[in-house]
């Protein structure tokens, strides 16, 4: 199994609390987010696991896992809609990265100000409904520490 780490520390909460209908139901996987809101300073969101950025955007990214799993971090919800502004992309699409490499920096302050929430969904595309395990949920996390398994 792959241990999923964290993007960034902060509150565990279950995708059915995000605001966001379709991470909400799980329609492009199953997983859980962090909420890093109570920081106001800049957090950098890391490589869950390592693998290959296959798709990089300011508020997103994909990765391919060396061990097959493909993942998705969203950073905030609705956050497309800020067009990069306040985010600062530390990786390339096609990148070769380790767990813990940093991918993109961006300010829940920022977010929050646009109006946006900054909850940041860690998703198993493709999977099954309720397939991830939800032990972290509930929990706060530390940079660097396990998520969930697959």
């Amino acid at each position: 199994m792959t241990a999923v780490r964290t993007p960034f520390a902060g509150p565990v909460v279950a995708l059915a609390e995000v605001p966001d209908p379709v991470f909400a139901g799980q329609l492009v996987g199953a997983g859980v987010a962090v909420d890093p809101s109570s920081s106001d300073v800049a957090v950098t969101a890391v490589a869950p696991v390592d693998g290959v950025i296959v798709k990089l955007h300011p508020h997103a990214f994909a990765l391919q896992g060396a061990a097959g799993t493909d993942l998705l971090v969203h950073v905030g919800i609705d956050t497309v809609k800020m067009a990069g502004e306040g985010f600062e992309l530390l990786a390339a699409e096609g990148d070769t990265v380790a767990a813990g490499d940093p991918v993109v920096r961006f300010t829940p302050a920022t977010i929050i100000a646009a109006g946006y929430s900054p909850v940041c969904p860690v998703v198993v595309l493709g999977s099954a409904p309720d397939s991830v395990a939800q032990d972290a949920v509930g929990t706060t996390v530390a940079n660097g520490d396990t998520l969930f398994r697959v």
